[in-house]
C-alpha cells in the first residue's frame, strides 16, 4: 500500500479518510457525521500502529544510515520501509487534518463570498 496524496480529492466535511485502501488501491472514507463508531476506533487503532511502526523504521534506517558497512540492499530495505512508514503518516496527516475545524480570521469574514460553507467555524482570536 503507498499513499499518492494527489489521488485522493479534498475531503468534505464529514468524511474521514481512513488508513487503509480498497483492493484497487484507491482511498476509502468514513461518514462520520461527528460521531465515534466501531469503524473509526478501529481506524483510530490502526493509525496509532501505523505511528508506532514508522518510530521503530525511523530507528532502524537511521542505524542502517550509520553503519558505514551496510551494503545496498540494506539500504534499500531501509528506504523501502521508510517511504512506506512515511506514505502512512502523510495519509493520517491528511485525514486529520480535514477533521480540524477551519480557522476564520477577520478578514474571512469581511470577505465573505456568499457559498455555502458547512462545517465549524473557530474565530482565531480564540487561539490568541
Amino acid at each position: 500500500m503507498s499513499y499518492d496524496r494527489n489521488s485522493v480529492s479534498p475531503l468534505s466535511p464529514g468524511l474521514r479518510l481512513l488508513p487503509w485502501e480498497t483492493e484497487t488501491g484507491k482511498p476509502c472514507f468514513l461518514s462520520t457525521n461527528g460521531t465515534t463508531g466501531v469503524l473509526a476506533r478501529i481506524a483510530d487503532e490502526i493509525e496509532a500502529d501505523q505511528l508506532r511502526d514508522g518510530a521503530d523504521v525511523l530507528k532502524g534506517a537511521q542505524a542502517v544510515l550509520d553503519d558505514h558497512k551496510a551494503g545496498e540492499y540494506a539500504v534499500r530495505l531501509a528506504l523501502r520501509a521508510a517511504t512506506q512508514c512515511l506514505g502512512d503518516v502523510l495519509r493520517i496527516a491528511d485525514s486529520r487534518g480535514a477533521r480540524l475545524p477551519r480557522l476564520v480570521d477577520a478578514d474571512d469574514r469581511d470577505q465573505d463570498d456568499g457559498a455555502d460553507d458547512d462545517g465549524p467555524h473557530v474565530p482565531a482570536e480564540v487561539f490568541g
